[in-house]
């Protein structure tokens, strides 16, 4: 199958940037949203066509998987993976009442339809329903506290990711996850850990849906239980580099005040599952003022008292680096439903592909996004994909 966002006009495609831009990192944080992830295989198919490719890539959940696969493949093969993957785990649409039923009514139907088809018979190469259900296995099995049976998407992993790759090509990986018995939330990175399978599964194992995922005697659950963003974890890395981030979000902070219950259950998804960028960035804005403000008083300390154990504990905060962090959020539609994220049609992946790709082509217009701050600001963020004026 042709890949539906290559088949835009050249004037629709993204202007490729002939040097890389003047940032020593270039991260691409992918957030967790299970369906709706197709729509961040559209944002590096922009990027890659753009000649903007990370040093870094971090996800959570789904974003995991996606993150897996890009570094685990060679640049020229990363787009075709993703659209394999994308293309193995929806359903292509056999069912189509826009004929009969028109507008928002017609797609929230279908979208329905196919939500319903996933949990009673699974996502080929993902997951499928547990036979019998939990009560039926032996307290402390597997079975016995998930709905669903994830043994496929090892499988699936292991044929689309090249771990080798991932642990000796020199992109950094980080995918996140929280441990079960602890609650505390840990990053599996690549500079830390052999990254295997298992870490990546376990970043996207949400209960009670998914079963948790065993690394090293303990028991890991999905990490957008805690955070479902990556980016304090670039951001506030030892690893302090000018830095350009795209962080991709497929919850939307902000919304409508809802007017029935679907839309209650909606909303109540996106707020938890939504990254708050703005506010994270808020907040590390400032922290980045007082690490400037640390660097010049250091610099006008005399040289007799730079050794002093007071100064010395201080040098590591006195950094003077800068962040763009570029927005990528998707922006549902009313009829999509509180089962968005779990709806595995071909036509809504699709529709969520090509939204990212087109977002990222409006962001990247703007060159500037490219450059580093001029205006005495250390962290800049963009959010330019809605109408390209943001």
């Amino acid at each position: 199958m042709p890949h539906e966002a290559s088949t835009v006009r050249p004037i629709d495609k993204p202007n490729r940037v002939k040097e890389r831009p003047p940032f020593e990192c270039i991260a691409l944080l992918l957030q967790g949203g299970g369906a709706l992830g197709a729509y961040q295989g559209g944002v590096y198919q922009a990027l890659a066509e753009a000649n903007v490719l990370p040093d870094w890539i971090a996800g959570i959940s789904i974003g995991a998987i996606n993150s897996a696969i890009i570094a685990g493949n060679a640049p020229e093969q990363r787009v075709e993976k993703l659209r394999t993957f994308w293309e193995t785990v929806t359903t292509s649409n056999h069912v189509d009442i826009k004929p009969y039923i028109s507008g928002d009514l017609a797609h929230g139907m279908i979208n329905q339809f196919y939500a319903a088809l996933s949990m009673t018979q699974g996502v080929s190469g993902f997951f499928k329903p547990r036979v019998p259900v939990p009560w039926f296995h032996p307290p402390g099995s597997t079975g016995a506290t998930s709905f669903f049976d994830t043994s496929a998407l090892k499988s699936t992993l292991e044929r689309l990711v090249d771990f080798d790759r991932i642990n000796n090509d020199g992109m950094r990986f980080s995918v996140g996850a929280v441990n079960v018995r602890s609650g505390n939330f840990v990053y599996f990175d690549n500079t830390r850990y052999k990254i295997g399978p298992e870490h990546v599964i376990a970043s996207g194992a949400l209960p009670p849906g998914f079963p948790p995922v065993e690394i090293e005697g303990e028991f890991y659950w999905d990490g957008g239980l805690v955070s479902n963003t990556p980016l304090d974890w670039v951001l506030c890395s030892d690893q302090k580099k000018d830095t350009l981030a795209f962080q991709v979000d497929l919850w939307s902070a902000t919304g409508d005040i809802p007017r029935e219950m679907s839309q209650v259950m909606t909303r109540q998804k996106e707020i938890q599952y939504s990254s708050r960028t703005r506010a994270g960035t808020d907040r590390f804005r400032e922290m980045q003022k007082r690490r400037y403000a640390v660097a010049n008083l250091l610099d006008k300390i005399p040289d007799e008292l730079k050794t002093l154990p007071d100064v010395e504990l201080l040098k590591p905060v006195a950094v003077r680096k800068v962040y763009n962090i570029v927005e990528l959020i998707y922006h549902s539609h009313g009829y999509e439903g509180d089962f968005k994220d779990y709806e595995f049609s071909r036509t809504s992946m699709e529709d969520h592909w090509r939204a990212g790709y087109f977002d990222t082509v409006r962001t990247l217009r703007h060159e500037y996004i490219l450059k580093r701050p001029t205006n005495g600001e250390s962290v800049q963020t963009f959010d330019l994909s809605r109408d390209g004026s943001g």
